[in-house]
């Protein structure tokens, strides 16, 4: 019988699955639901011994005979202290040393409670990996805790190898012994490069080869890759390619861009329709909340994230395998290596966003924005601000030789401006940012230098604050707490930015509009440009939600 404690049945789950059974179990009260699960289990051989000192150097032992990765399990307190020597010689040694402690619940340490000191991170950089096991009480603090598990024990072995830390608070009751088997918990592998003729990458392209319905999602990416014609005909057919502005030009063809409306247009009860079994992911972050809700609720058979780092980003909550090799080398390998076969699922998608009219909206922020896309010059350069603006412009098509930039990193509102005016000064290209106004007024000292060149153009979106938080669901728009969430203000950037030296153009209607976005994208300027777009928040989060809800009769059955 396995502890009743999820978390250690995930763990001692996942310790087999990745080929840690060699284990010295150390004797004491809090790990005894660890040790019970270990020592009940034939899969694992384990050792006894009462020094944790020893002990530690016993399993370091263990993993240097052979270089797999061996544990150590002790109880909580200044007993995983005395196990330190034998990390500091493992790290040093680029042994797989496996250190796995029991842990008093958070709440009590500090609490002048019995054998509690603040075990997380306590060997500091002796360890390639140190994770905190959350009590799971929920679905995502399972997830939680398995992605914790995968990463540390992926690290033993990973750009050199090393010792890992995994610390894992029980409360109490601990002696609960009544699950009978351990659970299947999601597997995370890790593939570096892509040799085909040694095993296991052979499984991987039978796996790539085995599925239908196959989708590539590139998120963003500061460059523009060019396929070669060749390649790009081999690997376009084979996937259903999503891409959205940010990920500039790193697909083999022309992406569906429009996946949100999609999405939204799609009748709940048919959305499954829309997720692949194979889902290989490159590239940074997606804007896109529904799609990650639809992948976190219908989550494919498989998630392959490509990336040259191969660290374990699990987005959509179902990675399965990461390929730690350059996106665009593996793309390149895997083309000839496609079955030749037809499928339905890529023209499924595309003829699905052939459905999706680009909007034409009355006077608002979706209209400014919509008037700029439309008219952007070639070989241009477009900076997005967070939040709105860079969901606004998702709305549009835009020029393919147009580079899109945007602060996604960490998706704040700081220094979207100053990002932006730091790009255009390197720039020989037009340069076009579109920002909130709450994003602009917290960077407006960005103008305050003098470098900023005539090819900077500033579309400033301003309805009196934060638009985007009037539609969050159950937040009454006029409540009392309603000025706080939404910055309200009645600022305006007109005295600034003449000071400064732009041409400032205001609109407050369509035929403003109109006017300005000539001015705003004509390539003779000598000086930069700045044009303010003033709108009704209530105006802008109505007509937005009137498109969304009139792409549904485009998607009934």
């Amino acid at each position: 019988m396995y502890s009743d404690k999820k978390s250690i049945q995930i763990l001692v789950a996942l310790l087999k699955e990745h080929g840690v059974t060699q284990i010295a179990l150390c004797p004491g009260s809090r790990n005894t639901p660890i040790v019970h699960s270990l020592a009940g289990d034939a899969d694992f051989t384990c050792y006894a011994l009462t020094d944790e000192r020893s002990a530690g150097f016993f399993a370091l032992g263990l993993a240097l005979h052979g270089g797999r990765p061996a544990a150590i399990c002790c109880t909580s307190g200044t007993a995983l202290l005395n196990v330190f020597p034998a990390v500091a010689e493992a790290f040093y040694q680029k042994a797989p040393l496996v250190v796995i402690s029991a842990d008093r619940p958070a709440a009590w340490i500090g609490q002048m409670d019995g054998q509690t000191i603040p075990q997380p991170g306590v060997f500091g950089p002796m360890v390639k990996k140190s994770v905190q096991l959350p009590e799971i009480h929920d679905a995502e603090s399972e997830w939680f805790c398995g992605r914790l598990i995968n990463e540390a024990l992926l690290e033993t072995n990973h750009h050199g190898k090393g010792p890992v830390h995994i610390n894992v608070p029980l409360s109490e009751p601990l002696f609960g012994f009544h699950a009978e088997a351990l659970p299947k918990p999601r597997v995370i592998t890790r593939f570096q490069g892509l040799n085909i003729y040694e095993r296991p990458y052979d499984n991987l392209i039978e796996r790539l080869n085995r599925y239908g319905r196959r989708m590539m999602l590139a998120g963003q990416a500061n460059l523009i890759y060019e396929f070669e014609r060749r390649s790009a005909k081999l690997l376009y057919k084979h996937f259903a390619w999503l891409a959205e502005h940010t990920a500039n030009r790193v697909v083999p063809g022309r992406p569906i861009r429009d996946f949100d409306a999609v999405i939204y247009g799609m009748p709940k009860e048919e959305r499954p329709r829309l997720v692949p079994d194979l889902l290989i992911t490159y590239g940074g972050h997606v804007v896109s909340k529904r799609l990650k809700e639809l992948f976190r609720q219908c989550p494919p058979k498989e998630h392959w994230h490509v990336a040259p780092d191969g660290e374990a980003v699990d987005t959509f909550g179902c990675l399965t395998t990461i390929i730690e090799m350059d996106p665009f080398e593996f793309l390149e390998k895997i083309g000839p290596l496609m079955e030749n076969r037809p499928t339905e699922f890529p023209r499924m998608w595309e003829q699905l966003a052939a459905r999706v009219p680009e909007p034409e909206f009355a006077y608002s922020a979706m209209a400014a924005v919509g008037a700029l896309l439309r008219h952007l010059p070639g070989e241009s350069t477009l900076h997005l601000g967070n939040s709105s603006a860079v969901r606004y412009a998702q709305l549009y098509a835009i020029p393919a030789d147009t580079e899109v930039c945007c602060n996604r990193g960490t998706n704040g509102i700081e220094g979207s401006l100053s990002t932006a005016l730091g790009y255009a000064i390197r720039s020989a290209r037009p340069n076009f940012l579109v920002i909130g106004d709450l994003s602009f007024f917290y960077d407006m000292n960005a103008l305050w230098q003098e470098n900023i060149r005539p090819n900077t153009r500033v579309l400033l979106l301003n309805n009196g604050g934060g638009e985007i938080f009037r539609s969050l669901p159950g937040l009454e728009p006029d409540g009392p707490a309603a000025r706080f969430i939404q910055g309200r203000h009645q600022a305006e950037a007109r005295a600034w930015a003449e000071d400064r030296g732009f041409r400032y153009l205001p609109v407050r209607d369509q035929a403003q509009l109109d006017e300005a976005i000539p001015e705003l994208t004509r390539a003779d300027a000598d000086r930069p440009v700045l044009v303010e777009v003033f709108t009704d928040p209530d105006t802008d989060v109505a007509l937005l939600k009137d498109y969304y809800h009139g792409l549904r009769p485009l998607f009934a059955s």
